[in-house]
């Protein structure tokens, strides 16, 4: 184990992210400037992209982080019957899911039912397929729907805020199953799906909109919300969430319905809505 492996074990996770929630939120023009200029620079974040190029326009530097995109910056296929990318990074792993166990990088892997905290919720998932994938500090950090559905529920889950950058996620055993994070269940034509918003070191906040702040603040214990009878449903490519800074989004797909393209390898960018499988006839329907 590398030293800079081991210090993450010894780091006092959720006291540096509370300080990193306060200190991103400063809307002392000279402070928020330097962050969004410094970011911006070292990352090469394209602002061309943005609603918003003007970095003095943005009241502290989440609200630059969390920024919204040009209209038509990510088109989406008008194929109704196209899986679209949930989020903009790079593909961490992608493919099968085992006998409910999930890739996580050589030699490591852990399972749905720790990934979801739902034993009952992951056998839906036992035999399908599941997509990871890392957002950098350059990226777009809202996360939009890969296919239409209603939300069903929602499990916040206590745990650890590793890092998620591709070192830990080598080195850190069942790092996605360890660190705080929010699951989303829908229902969608073809049955559950379920996408898992994983918070990271230093950048573990997640919004969603339909219940705005949803971490901070950090959990005991498992938290589930049931949202059925509600009729919150949002449309394939619609925003549905959030990361306060930077993490990680798993999408989880059914054994049956919906099939991820095999040619998704890892390091691969990806971009929100942009062509990422088939839902198969009739599936908008």
């Amino acid at each position: 184990m590398t030293p800079g492996i081991l210090l993450q074990y010894l780091l006092p996770h959720r006291l540096l992210s509370r300080i990193i929630f306060h200190v991103t939120r400063w809307t002392w023009t000279p402070w928020k400037n330097l962050l969004i200029r410094q970011i911006s620079q070292r990352f090469k974040v394209d602002l061309g992209e943005a609603a918003e190029p003007d970095i003095n326009a943005y009241a502290h530097f989440n609200a630059f982080f969390t920024r919204a995109l040009k209209p038509g910056a990510r088109p989406m296929s008008a194929d109704a019957n196209v899986l679209v990318c949930p989020a903009d990074g790079h593909v961490s792993q992608s493919g099968a899911i085992h006998g409910g166990r999930i890739f996580q990088a050589k030699g490591r892997d852990f399972s749905a039912v720790e990934l979801l905290g739902d034993a009952q919720a992951a056998v839906a998932y036992a035999d399908g397929q599941f997509i990871t994938i890392y957002l950098s500090p350059r990226d777009y950090h809202r996360v939009h729907m890969p296919m239409s559905g209603t939300l069903v529920a929602t499990t916040h889950i206590p745990g650890r805020i590793f890092s998620v950058a591709p070192k830990a996620v080598e080195s850190i055993p069942r790092l996605f199953a360890r660190n705080e994070r929010l699951v989303c269940h829908f229902e969608g034509a073809h049955g559950p799906f379920a996408v898992v918003l994983v918070g990271a070191l230093l950048v573990s906040s997640v919004s969603t909109v339909w219940g705005n702040l949803e971490i901070p603040p950090y959990a005991s214990r498992v938290n589930k919300r049931d949202y059925r009878g509600q009729s919150i449903r949002l449309e394939r490519g619609a925003e549905m969430g959030r990361f306060n800074m930077g993490s990680t989004v798993i999408l989880l797909l059914p054994a049956v319905g919906p099939r991820l393209d095999p040619r998704l390898v890892p390091e691969q960018a990806v971009r929100v809505r942009q062509d990422m499988g088939a839902l198969g006839p009739g599936a908008e329907d």
